[in-house]
């Protein structure tokens, strides 16, 4: 019977005997792993670069760290995912790393070549065709009886030094991760450390759910129905299970394991609204990361941000369509039709700063897919206002927007920390913008026979300038210091420039 049959077939209540028994690797397959991950940790420090130049320089192995299922403990039954991340002194930037990680491959692949007649074990190298590989695939046997482990060896840039996984980083690491501009995740293996700390530290109940997900993916889904079709990489669906477990149950090590597997599955069947991300080890405190983040978040659904790595989004550019069919179907089954799901929304909420002239500052916590006019409604009642509300938003690097009643803050791509301002005007009052010299704008209430005085006015009661100060621009048009709105004919949500004069 084929293992997709075991997993549909099993009753709910029956899942967590099922992953100990056909999911959890044994003993002996862990010691195999560990055994070949050791074998091929040896082979490179010790025999690999020993008194030998590569591109005219000596290498030396800084560190080697375990990568992949192995190395965040959730590895499945008799399927191998070992990843070695070889940390070289070479590389001493990035752009290092770009430079000569296929020269350092080649060379690796020449030893191994070499070596491989003289070690007490069977090692060989998986042919790679790519031009610019960032990995080197080799076969470990230690006996003629244990089975093959396929260990990928990954050179990396030594970027975090000696910093713990539970220190805060320097940001500026990742305003130079940004800064050289790699193709999206090319320096993930640099962050090795971290994403084995993020998954590893979860309770053993996670990752026994972790490897529910993997198996009805990678096993079932993927090998079994649609081998040629790109899907999104096993860590996508890992992602997708933690932000699950997070959000669904307050973190709590007691769980239902269907319920659970429901939850991921509901996720994966409505992907097209999935915007997700953690501030773990990259927040919002660097101008430049932030920038890059909010850029990121406003990719096309789904967006799933490698929490060590944000220019690695997960979700971007697989056929997550042909996965939400069979995502429809599973939840069909025996497994998890007969329980509910965990409540788990596609996005986080976001935390919107409210920002009323002449008021302290207020905090909402926001469904992004929540319309804008029950926003409104929330904070008429926080901020006791009355009359008409305007809502409007600027992003960082972005023009001013103003927020419809009838959309969602999904609708403008805002799923992180946001301030919005709000305007109310009384009837016949119109709203303008004000953008000065460092391309930040403001709103103004005004009528249509004001004229530009009232409007400088109102401006330096804001604290902008004093009136006699300030120069306002009207685009198309002569703006004079006694110049009536309406004969500039300003409409409601058009913008003036504002500059200071210079005595």
């Amino acid at each position: 019977m084929e293992p997709r049959q075991d997993l549909y077939n099993t009753l709910a209540e029956d899942l967590g005997d099922f992953v100990e028994e056909s999911l959890q690797p044994d003993g002996e397959w862990k010691r195999e792993e560990q055994d070949a991950w050791h074998r091929c940790s040896t082979f490179l420090k010790d025999h690999c670069f020993q008194d030998q130049l590569v591109a005219g320089q000596k290498v030396r192995v800084l560190k080697v760290e375990e990568g992949g299922s192995y190395g965040k403990g959730t590895s499945l039954k008799h399927t191998s995912d070992v990843d070695l991340i070889l940390f070289l002194s070479c590389f001493s930037s990035f752009q290092d790393q770009t430079d000569l990680r296929k020269i350092i491959i080649d060379f690796i692949k020449k030893k191994v070549d070499h070596y491989s007649q003289s070690l007490a074990y069977s090692i060989s190298v998986i042919p790679n065709w790519s031009r610019n590989p960032r990995s080197l695939a080799i076969q470990v046997q230690a006996t003629k009886n244990s089975n093959v482990i396929k260990v990928d060896v990954l050179p990396a840039f030594d970027v975090l030094g000696k910093a713990s996984p539970d220190s805060h980083l320097p940001q500026e690491i990742y305003e130079n991760l940004i800064t050289c501009e790699g193709y999206p995740g090319e320096f993930s293996p640099s962050f090795t450390v971290l994403h084995q700390h993020f998954v590893k530290s979860r309770p053993i109940k996670v990752k026994n759910l972790l490897r529910l997900v993997k198996h009805w993916w990678y096993l079932q889904h993927q090998k079994h129905k649609h081998a040629k079709v790109t899907f999104p990489p096993k860590y996508a669906l890992e992602l997708l299970t933690i932000y699950a477990w997070e959000t669904g149950t307050n973190e709590s090590e007691n769980f239902d394991l269907a319920q659970g597997f429901r939850a991921v599955m509901e996720l994966v069947r409505d992907y097209s609204n999935i915007c997700i991300y953690w501030t773990k080890y990259y927040n919002f405190e660097n101008e430049a990361v932030k920038i890059f983040i909010k850029k990121k978040l406003k990719e096309a659904r789904p967006v799933i941000l490698d929490p060590a790595d944000p220019t690695n989004n997960l979700g971007r550019g697989k056929r997550w369509d042909v996965m939400a069919k069979e995502a429809d179907y599973t939840l069909q089954q025996a497994c998890c039709s007969t329980v509910e799901s965990w409540p788990v929304q596609a996005a986080r909420d976001v935390q919107v700063e409210v920002e009323v002239q002449g008021e302290e500052v207020q905090t909402l916590m926001v469904d992004p897919y929540r319309p804008i006019g029950k926003m409104k409604k929330s904070i008429e009642e926080k901020c006791h206002l009355t009359g008409q509300q305007r809502l409007s938003v600027q992003e960082p690097g972005e023009k001013r927007k103003r927020l419809s009643s009838s959309e969602t803050l999904a609708d403008y791509g805002l799923f992180a920390r946001v301030t919005v301002s709000v305007l109310v005007t009384e009837p016949g009052e119109i709203q303008v913008f004000v953008k000065d010299s460092s391309g930040h704008s403001k709103p103004y209430a005004v009528y249509p026979d004001d004229f530009i005085s009232d409007l400088k006015e109102k401006i330096e009661e804001a604290g902008g300038p004093p009136a006699e100060d300030q120069i306002l621009t009207f685009p198309g048009h002569k703006v004079r210091y006694s110049s009536n709105l309406s004969d500039l004919q300003v409409q409601d949500g058009d913008t003036f420039l504002l500059f200071r004069k210079d005595y």
